[in-house]
């Protein structure tokens, strides 16, 4: 990049006013953590992009930095007024200090947006909060639109606010014209009405939403209405504009968006034709006794009548309860007519009114509905969707996590002590690769940290490299129902992309394919090390987790024990040792394992001095670890100087070392129970001790309870490092050895499944969050929850085709890594409501902070703290073109083998279900008989294997509902084929428990794929309101899975 020195020279002499931000900084380049130079004060001025740094503020200006492709590291501390400009292209970090901390904190700000991408940020945000300065802003034009009485002595305009409950709509209704005349007599009519709204301080026309098409009457009665929710800048001054269309050809009806603005005439281009518009004011319909208006529709010119619109207030908690004049409906057609009759009301369903919800769901969407039953009656659905905050954070905090697992895990190795050299060489080239990876996961976090704008990762952005740890389109997925005769209903659906690895590609498979390869090779060419199984390393990593929590924790009731004797409290006494006796115990539990022992012997024989007189130590069997002590026979080793050799390992000693904290806690014990029979009884005498204690060194009897305790809890703790020390050194040589064997693919292996396992994670816990609010009043669930656990049933619809394959190979093992995680529910301290992620790899526990009056709702089990399990389970059936191909020329060995293994865990968490919960704690209207069914039926069309037999992931659905479940349905993108398979859920559950009208089951599907949540969600991740389907893909597809014409087409995935 050319820049012009004299003109930035002049640039830099510009006055004060002419920059973003000046001020004296002490500034030096850092290589590392090394400062080349000691920081040195400059004059700094900041404008766009550049910043110049001079000596002085009327000096030259000495350097310039431009500020592009790099990012701001600040630092946390309160204290701490520094922080590092990072490069992209590799030169010096630039050292920044500055005089006090807020003016860090505001050269930090200043710096991070003051390149392009800053900018584009700015952009954006200034873009979504243009609605709301035009609204706060007292125009002329709002003056003019309202009437006198209601513009104050400020002259700013002041709006009517709707009161409606909170975290319900502001406003829903519900539209139905009549008398529609079409250009032609013999014209049958396809209508549907486009809804804009004319915010009051403004004229400015902006679509909001559209019915569905209704097809040939002049009197269509929509089932889809139109809902605002409670963030919207809607008052009673606010006008709403109804326009009519009549459509052509449905194909091109796709163009309809809420994001354009109006036109008074639509092209002719569109396959559409305009009939006629009304308008009305939202107040008018709020204060009308009916609460309802019929609107008389006109042509644009304001002359010609072309019919009536009707326009009915709803609320959730009211529904039409007399009988329909009359509903004629021809199955073919979907005819329809509806005459109003009267309203009953009755009591709201406060389920979803939950405003501790508002920390992990952001951005909703809802879209309203009403459908005939087959009793003749009408049941209001009210669709949303949601994204969440918990994409994002959930990521970072493992990711911090990993990083501080993998700092700790290089700590260990480097603490193995002196090694022969080539095991030394091999630990140097083991930590060199994990200190890559470290730095790759530090990268990662840093970017996620900078991360602004949506809450959620579009299907676009899947390749990403930087958000590769974040879910791609996760979104709650709800169906409100209020039905006649029923109670109120909710149905969640989590929707996400399929956890998967995109970035890094499917070229050889994913993680089921890879690991099973890796786990042989490693197996069968690991001569330069010693192969121990996963299991086997698995239970290194636990022992090592196990010392790093309870080490401390003893001492720190060791120190108690000593601070109770001090104070001379008998009962403070007593509820110490009782703490450091199990503690204790806990501890030496921890390492009754043939592993520890077999792994000393390993690293013995690594220690210089050792040579083999093969190349290389034979490798134990996957199944007997143990058998180390057998493949290191004597005659295998020998001493460089050939004095003493392997058998002069004393095998003996770990068990005298270990068995020693034992003895110790023993001696503490007895010596405490001395302590206070002396203290009970005076009678008794001083030189009578007692049995118990007779090996322990025993101070004068007349000294005092600390003095005398003092050296025994020494001696534990010494011990106890004894043992520590040891123990932490065999297990990081176990780990050394796995990581050696497999470099550098273990660790890609490791990043992968950390990648995916991040995507599943999210997911998850988004799920069991909103689960846990909506049954926080149902106590069998909340007994079935600590009893038994929670079932968490995932629906795939990747095909086993080419890329797809490896998709759900990931998916299959991050699916099932899930069951290493478990789940607290904590009292909020605060009003930050996220979760808090613990642990390490192997085992993670996610608490979930409850206000203190949702806690209390709680059984006694789960506020004491008792972990939950969760059961998660996967049933995938390709429906693609590409499944097509799998089924007739590849192979679906891969979905099958999946699915029967998921049966079977499905099949032993229902028999658990039976063992520990009484029946009547399943709903009154499901049956076990039922569940009995429904398994054998799964279990039949899984032994089938017929071509795309979605009834699989029907059948496994209903399951999950019954059994209390948390229901997810994922494909690539969570985008077409979910939507597909959400909105042919929502329906089925309409049918089969609210008795949906029989003859209205596939108008309902249409409505909900055209207008509902699912189009909204395919513009927000694609811009447009397009399915990415084509007709040749559709041919493949399952009947159910196909969406209505019109809403499919060329579109990016």
């Amino acid at each position: 990049m050319r820049f012009n020195a004299k003109d930035l020279a002049l640039l830099a002499k510009r006055p004060s006013c002419c920059f973003d931000k000046e001020g004296k900084l002490k500034i030096c380049r850092v290589v590392g953590d090394e400062k080349l130079i000691e920081p040195r004060e400059r004059w700094c001025r900041l404008k766009g992009n550049l910043l110049f740094l001079m000596k002085n503020k009327s000096s030259e200006a000495s350097e310039v930095v431009i500020l592009e492709r790099c990012w701001v590291v600040e630092f946390k501390s309160k204290t701490d007024v520094s922080i590092i400009l990072k490069f992209q292209s590799g030169e010096p970090d630039l050292y920044i200090e500055a005089a006090s901390k807020p003016d860090c904190e505001a050269w930090a700000v200043a710096l991070g947006e003051a390149n392009s991408e800053g900018l584009r940020n700015k952009i954006q945000q200034l873009r979504r909060l243009i609605m709301e300065i035009k609204e706060e802003r007292a125009s002329e034009e709002a003056h003019q639109f309202l009437p006198s009485s209601q513009v104050d002595s400020l002259g700013e305009p002041q709006f009517t606010s709707i009161q409606r409950i909170a975290n319900e709509p502001k406003l829903e209704f519900s539209l139905a014209c009549k008398g529609l005349v079409a250009a032609t007599r013999d014209r049958k009519l396809n209508t549907f009405i486009q809804v804009s709204v004319v915010h009051p301080a403004e004229h400015i026309l902006t679509r909001y939403s559209s019915t569905e098409i209704v097809e040939g009457t002049r009197d269509p009665l929509f089932l889809t209405g139109v809902t605002f929710p409670p963030e919207y800048p809607i008052y009673e001054e606010t006008k709403i504009k109804l326009t009519v269309y009549d459509v052509k050809d449905k194909s091109q009806d796709t163009v309809r968006t809420s994001v354009l603005p109006d036109h008074k005439e639509p092209r002719a281009d569109v396959g559409r034709s305009f009939l006629g518009c009304a308008t009305f004011r939202v107040g008018d319909l709020v204060k009308s006794k009916e609460q309802q208006l019929t609107l008389t529709l006109r042509t644009s010119d304001g002359g010609k009548t072309v019919g009536t619109i009707e326009v009915n207030l709803v609320k959730m908690g009211e529904f039409e309860d007399g009988e329909m004049d009359h509903i004629t409906t021809d199955a073919q057609d979907q005819k329809c007519a509806l005459v109003r009759e009267c309203t009953a009301p009755e009591g709201l369903s406060g389920k979803d009114n939950l405003p501790s919800l508002n920390a992990v769901l952001k951005n909703p969407i809802c879209k309203l509905y009403r459908f005939p039953t087959s009793d003749n009656k009408w049941m209001r659905i009210r669709e949303q969707m949601a994204e969440t905050t918990l994409s994002f954070h959930v990521p970072k905090e493992l990711i911090n996590l990993h990083i501080k697992e993998d700092m700790r895990r290089n700590q260990e190795l480097k603490d193995l002590g002196e090694l022969a050299p080539h095991w030394d060489n091999m630990r140097k080239s083991v930590i060199a690769h994990c200190d890559q990876m470290l730095s790759m996961y530090q990268d990662t976090l840093a970017e996620l940290g900078k991360h602004t704008g949506s809450s959620f990762k579009s299907s676009c952005s899947k390749g990403e490299k930087t958000l590769e740890f974040i879910p791609i389109n996760l979104h709650l997925q709800r169906m409100h129902v209020h039905s006649p005769r029923l109670k109120d209903a909710l149905y969640d659906v989590i929707t996400v992309g399929a956890p998967a690895a995109h970035f890094q590609g499917f070229k050889n498979g994913g993680l089921r394919k890879l690991l099973s390869k890796f786990e042989a090779e490693r197996r069968n060419t690991g001569y330069q090390c010693i192969y121990y199984s996963p299991e086997n390393t698995a239970k290194a990593k636990e022992v090592l987790s196990n010392i790093n929590h309870l080490q401390p924790l003893i001492s720190s009731h060791a120190d108690l024990l000593l601070n109770s004797a001090s104070q001379h409290s008998p009962d403070s006494l007593k509820n110490s040792l009782k703490m450091l006796s199990e503690k204790t115990e806990l501890f030496v539990h921890a390492f009754k394992d043939q592993l520890v022992r077999s792994a000393l012997l390993a690293l013995y024989t690594a220690r210089p001095g050792c040579v083999l007189k093969k190349p290389a130590v034979p490798r134990s069997s996957a199944e007997e670890s143990d058998d180390l002590k057998h493949q290191d026979h004597p005659s295998q080793i020998k001493r460089q100087d050939s004095i003493p050799h392997h058998s002069e390992y004393d095998e003996e000693e770990w068990d005298r070392v270990w068995a020693n904290v034992g003895k110790s806690l023993n001696c503490v014990i007895a010596m405490v129970d001395r302590l206070l029979e002396k203290d009970n009884s005076s009678k008794t005498k001083e030189g009578e001790s007692d049995p118990s204690a007779a090996d322990c060194k025993v101070l004068h009897a007349g000294g005092d309870w600390y003095e005398q305790l003092y050296p025994l809890v020494i001696t534990l703790k010494d011990c106890m490092g004894e043992v520590v020390t040891r123990a932490k050194q065999s297990m990081a040589f176990v780990l050394l050895q796995e990581l050696a064997c497999g470099l550098p693919q273990c660790l890609m292996l490791t990043l992968r499944r950390d990648i995916v396992f991040s995507q599943a994670l999210a997911g998850l816990v988004c799920g069991f969050i909103i689960k846990l609010h909506t049954s926080l009043h149902d106590q069998g669930f909340l007994q079935q929850l600590h009893t038994v656990g929670l079932l968490v049933q995932y629906e795939g619809l990747l095909s086993t085709y080419s890329e797809e394959a490896g998709m759900l190979e990931d998916m299959a093992v991050g699916i099932s890594d899930l069951q290493k995680v478990m789940f607290k529910v904590i009292e909020a301290k605060s009003e930050d409501f996220l979760p808090i992620i613990t642990g390490r790899r192997e085992h993670y526990v996610i608490e979930v902070q409850l206000p203190a009056k949702m806690f209390e709702l709680l059984p006694q089990e789960i506020k004491e703290g008792k972990l939950l399990r969760m059961y998660p389970v996967l049933f995938n059936v390709g429906i693609n073109e590409q499944q097509t191909l799998a089924e007739r020329f590849g192979d679906t060995t891969l979905q099958e083998n999946i699915n029967q293994e998921n049966l079977e865990l499905l099949k032993e968490y229902y028999n658990l279900f039976t063992e520990k919960m009484p029946p009547d704690c399943l709903p009154h209207f499901q049956e076990q008989n039922d569940l009995k069914g429904l398994l054998e039926n799964l279990h039949q069309n899984i032994q089938a294997k017929r071509r795309k037999n979605v009834e699989i992931m029907w059948l496994a659905a209903t399951i999950c509902r019954k059994l209390n479940g948390v229901r997810f349905t994922c494909c690539k993108s969570a985008k077409d084929r979910t939507s597909m398979s959400v909105t042919l859920e929502q329906c089925s559950i309409l049918r089969d428990e609210h008795q949906l009208h029989k003859d209205f089951f596939i108008r309902a599907l249409d409505c909900m794929r055209r207008e509902g949540c699912r189009i909204e969600n395919v513009l927000k991740n694609v811009k447009c309101r397009k399915y990415a389907f084509n007709m040749i893909q559709l041919m493949a597809f399952p009947k159910y899975y196909r969406p209505p014409e019109g809403t499919y087409g060329k579109a990016d995935t």
